[in-house]
């Protein structure tokens, strides 16, 4: 057989061979590094034995399917660490991740001094060095192993397998897993992890289910490797919008209102409302939009109409009891509809459109407890959300138009170098989970492909991502952890109007069905605003920042001239306060950077008598003195152009 390797180069054997043997055969020091397999680009274990003519690229650490399956390993360690030191804990699944791996037991929270202690034992584990071995068993056999060592998941997770499901085990050792693979050979492959942190989980991901323990790691082919990342978790952790936005009293929660319903506290609901102002504004001047403004719930029937009662129910808050009461009401998990009936209240001719409904949006969501993570994942959140009523044969240039007043957006906020496109696709596999026929969704996702590449836009596709009623393109960006949310939404849409029966009449006087742009420019407020406290840490552009300007007299004496300062920067617009505190000024200072303040006035007795201030900024740091109407005048521009000024100071 002919084995060709990445590079083009071919290697011949006479005999059947596995992938690690391959490897050995190239290079000791290739076998040593090897992690995983891929044979005509599908990833398989080391041990899976090749026949015939192929390719095959060895995995090392270095390629992320590689080290997928050496933190995969590194699960499996963990596991025989738990069941070693606490031998009631009952195994659950335990994957690798972007970020390292996790695996979930029926036990008792861990506490950190646990998982120092199971930190200990996997290094213990790690040095003894067991071959881990792959072996398969018939269903029942399989089953009567996990019931006779006591995994009820396991016996769940094999009565729910296919039928002609292949059903694998690693051992290593004693310890023996369910588990599809790959691994590595050895546990003494394993050179750098850390257990980073443990948290409650449900089983299988739903609320109805026990609630397990999770714990958390990462693995690393190398020392060095893995403390690059520690130290870049705890400069995340500085960042993270959850903790962070908190200090700066930005927003609260609290059990009793609920999880997911995030208050908004004053300096919150300036940010907010400054974006909500530009946002508005921009939509409607530059870009044609038309506000509307609808109610916050609708009755089930509007959602038959839509098909989101059989569609995404689950996902909504009903309000009512179906059996019993004859109205039964839903908050709106979208405007949509309700924007359609705007649209459905006078007749529309051709020349009418495109008509471009703008709203300012209130939506809820029954996201499971889970996923809730500060204001990324709410349960309420407020959204620039839009639907453009085309004829067809304008839907191209609209939805590029819309790409661009995202892209504009993004520009604007400085955060376009940090996102992914992609193109959301239907799942042909799962036809029952959408509307409408094969052929429209080839064709509309076809269209947005080619204006994806004319426009010059790298993007991924994603199957099974597309909403029911139409493909998407989804503009992703990852938190400091490196989850990855989708924060703005363009989708296409030749389905709907024929549900609600809208339509325009043509030239000729007949009537056609339009299509639809569903589409936000700066997405959902609450989770730009998450992003935009972690990409610049707390310290936002000046136009956004709920204070601006602080005053900070020397002295009491200077509290009158300090006032008077202040008054007249108040005057344009500019949010200031004065810090009329008796503390002494280095204090003062030190505050104001704390409170992430742009600028600091420093006024005294010479700054009075020539009518300056003297500045000092987060950019520059001591900026000297200036006329106030000097420092007006340039700051005034700074926020009207929505400058973001880079920061050259340490703080």
């Amino acid at each position: 057989m002919i084995i060709t390797l990445k590079d083009g180069s071919k290697k011949e054997y006479d005999h059947s061979m596995s992938v690690y043997e391959i490897a050995q055969d190239i290079s000791e020091g290739l076998a040593r590094a090897a992690c995983a397999g891929e044979i005509n680009g599908e990833n398989v274990d080391l041990r899976t034995v090749v026949a015939e003519d192929c390719e095959l690229n060895i995995l090392t650490a270095n390629d992320e399917k590689g080290l997928a399956a050496l933190r995969h390993t590194t699960s499996h360690v963990l596991a025989e660490a738990v069941k070693r030191l606490f031998p009631e804990a009952r195994l659950a699944i335990g994957p690798s991740i972007a970020t390292g791996f996790y695996y979930d037991f029926d036990h008792a929270p861990f506490s950190r001094e646990d998982l120092d202690n199971l930190e200990k034992e996997m290094k213990k584990i790690v040095k003894e060095g067991a071959k881990l071995e792959k072996f398969t068993l018939p269903r029942e056999e399989a089953i009567k192993l996990m019931e006779e060592r006591q995994e009820p998941y396991k016996v769940e997770l094999i009565r729910d397998l296919p039928e002609d499901a292949e059903i694998s085990f690693y051992r290593q050792g004693e310890f023996v897993d369910l588990c599809a693979g790959p691994h590595l050979m050895s546990t003494k492959s394993i050179k750098a992890f850390k257990l980073t942190s443990s948290s409650g989980a449900y089983w299988r991901g739903s609320e109805k289910n026990k609630m397990l323990a999770r714990i958390y790691g990462t693995a690393f082919a190398k020392k060095d490797e893995l403390n690059a990342y520690l130290t870049q978790v705890e400069e995340a952790k500085k960042r993270d919008h959850n903790k962070l936005g908190r200090e700066m009293e930005i927003f609260t929660t609290v059990d009793v209102i609920g999880q997911g319903l995030p208050l908004l506290m004053p300096k919150g609901v300036t940010i907010l409302k400054e974006m909500q102002r530009w946002i508005e504004d921009l939509e409607d001047n530059e870009w044609g939009y038309i506000r509307t403004k609808t109610p916050l719930m609708a009755k089930r029937e509007l959602y038959k109409i839509s098909g989101h009662w059989d569609h995404y129910k689950d996902g909504m808050f009903v309000l009512g009891d179906e059996e019993k009461d004859k109205e039964v009401f839903a908050l709106r998990p979208m405007t949509c509809p309700f924007q359609y009936y705007v649209y459905k209240a006078t007749p529309h001719s051709y020349r009418d459109l495109p008509l471009r409904y703008g709203e300012t949006s209130t939506l809820f969501r029954n996201e499971d407890s889970g996923e809730m993570h500060g204001l990324t994942r709410v349960r309420q959140f407020t959204i620039s959300e839009g639907h453009l009523i085309v004829r067809p044969d304008q839907m191209v240039e609209e939805f590029k138009g819309c790409l661009a007043l995202a892209k504009h957006c993004l520009e604007t906020l400085g955060l376009e170098d940090q996102v992914t496109y992609h193109l959301s696709k239907w799942d042909p596999e799962n036809k029952e989970k959408y509307i409408g026929d094969p052929q429209v969704w080839d064709e509309t996702e076809e269209s947005i492909r080619q204006i994806l590449t004319e426009l010059g836009v790298k993007f991924v596709e994603d199957v099974g991502e597309a909403a029911f009623y139409g493909p998407k393109v989804d503009i992703n960006a990852k938190n400091v952890y490196g989850k990855e949310d989708t924060m703005i939404t363009i989708q296409w849409d030749a389905l709907l109007a024929e549900q609600f029966d809208m339509y325009y009449v043509d030239e000729n006087g007949e009537k056609k069905r339009p299509y639809i742009i569903h589409r936000t420019s700066i997405g959902c407020y609450e989770r730009t605003l998450a992003w935009l406290i972690e990409t610049y840490a707390g310290k936002l552009p000046t136009w956004l920042c709920p204070e601006q300007v602080r005053v900070l007299p020397i002295s009491e004496k200077y509290q009158e001239y300090a006032e008077k300062v202040n008054a007249e920067i108040r005057k344009n617009g500019i949010r200031t306060s004065v810090d009329s505190r008796a503390e002494k000024i280095g204090y003062k200072i030190r505050e104001a950077r704390l409170a992430k303040v742009p600028y600091m006035l420093v006024v005294g007795a010479k700054e009075e008598e020539e009518g300056v201030v003297s500045v000092r900024s987060r950019y520059l740091g001591d900026e000297g003195q200036k006329p106030l109407a000097d420092f007006i005048d340039a700051l005034a521009k700074e926020i009207r152009t929505k400058e973001i000024r880079k920061i050259e100071v340490e703080e």
